[in-house]
């Protein structure tokens, strides 16, 4: 086990993005290209300082986080002669960067504009392919330089990120304990990866629905920086210090295998996470727990079945080449216990969509008594 717990330096604090010309040159760095998105960075470009002593450059990344994206990044630091780079926008944003600063093997700086992922935090970059399907990620030996936290940019994003950043979060509690459970002496630093998940698994269910509320309101509660604190930091730390023990499980093998199918492009990467932990706790025999989870899932507005993903048309046959991606050798599926296979993994998929309808139609009976 390698662990690569935290970015070298993070800060959360409303206003913390004008500290950025500052920390640039306590670490020597005269000049950075700003990689940044297209929508994201309209709604936070106000928040961006203005540099008085530096030389920024600006790039719009392409739209997806591929091998190809990465090299034009690098080209163009290249190109101007540049010492690092600055990743203004969301997990697609800061995984791009962070792959080209790897390459060029120098400092990469994270100002996060939503809460969707941990990419902010994680020293690892999911990759793409241009048709939006995923074919693996690359973890580097390097941490993030800096991570600028402004809670107050991630208020102005939108609330179905936040959620997306929910569904990928909670399932680190579920991936991380369908492995860690299983061990007989965990090690110190796996023990640590296992309660930063149970933390957010935690923190999540505790503070979601006011976290949403007050962002809707427009105002920056606790409860909102809270959960979006634990999408980022508390969320990396278990892959940080878990590594392999702490990253994903069945529930990532199921949203990679969804990525195969183009109608799910559209579909935001936690959505299909809080998808897969319910096909995940199927392949468990955790029925229980599903029950548990779904009024959760409703208040917050995560999706439980296919049919809430508007993939109700999805035949056996497609499911079954879903679950054979899910189930592939190198697929995460296999650092939970037992022996997977494509039909075990479909079967699973129509036992969830049985179970909810029946457990949504137990709850609408209940309802009109």
């Amino acid at each position: 086990m390698i662990v690569r717990a935290a970015p070298q330096e993070y800060i959360c604090g409303q206003g913390c993005w004008n500290l950025l010309e500052h920390h640039l040159e306590r670490r020597g760095i005269s000049s950075a290209l700003v990689v940044r998105g297209g929508r994201s960075w309209e709604a936070a470009k106000g928040y961006f300082p203005d540099f008085k002593r530096l030389e920024l450059q600006f790039y719009r990344y392409g739209g997806e986080c591929t091998y190809a994206e990465r090299d034009v990044i690098a080209s163009e630091v290249t190109r101007l002669g540049l010492q690092a780079i600055i990743a203004v926008g969301g997990g697609k944003v800061s995984d791009s960067a962070k792959a080209a600063a790897a390459l060029l093997r120098i400092p990469v700086i994270i100002l996060p504009t939503l809460a969707a992922t941990c990419s902010a935090w994680s020293s690892l970059s999911v990759m793409y392919d241009e048709a939006g399907t995923m074919v693996g990620f690359e973890v580097f030996p390097g941490s993030n330089a800096l991570v600028l936290l402004d809670p107050r940019v991630i208020l102005d994003s939108p609330p179905e990120l936040l959620v997306a950043g929910i569904g990928d979060t909670l399932a680190k509690w579920y991936e991380a304990d369908a492995i860690i459970s299983h061990l007989s002496s965990p090690s110190e630093e796996i023990a640590l990866a296992h309660y930063a998940a149970r933390r957010c698994r935690d923190n999540l269910m505790a503070h979601s629905a006011e976290a949403l509320a007050a962002q809707e309101s427009g105002e920056l509660k606790d409860a909102f920086v809270r959960v979006v604190e634990t999408n980022i930091l508390t969320a990396g730390l278990v892959g940080g210090f878990g590594e392999d023990y702490g990253r994903t499980a069945g529930a990532h093998s199921i949203h990679d295998a969804l990525t195969i199918l183009p109608e799910t492009h559209r579909l935001l990467h936690g959505s299909k996470v809080a998808y897969g932990v319910l096909v995940q706790l199927v392949l468990e025999g955790k029925l229980e727990e599903i029950g548990r989870l779904l009024p959760f899932y409703e208040e917050i507005g995560l999706p439980a079945t296919l049919k809430d993903m508007g993939l109700s048309g999805l035949t056996r046959e497609g499911r079954l080449s879903v679950a054979a991606r899910a189930v592939e050798p190198s697929a995460s599926i296999h650092r939970m216990e037992g022996t997977f296979d494509a039909v075990k993994v479909a079967d699973a998929m129509e036992e969830l969509e049985s179970l909810v309808s029946a457990l949504r139609a137990r709850e609408t009976a209940a309802a009109c008594r």
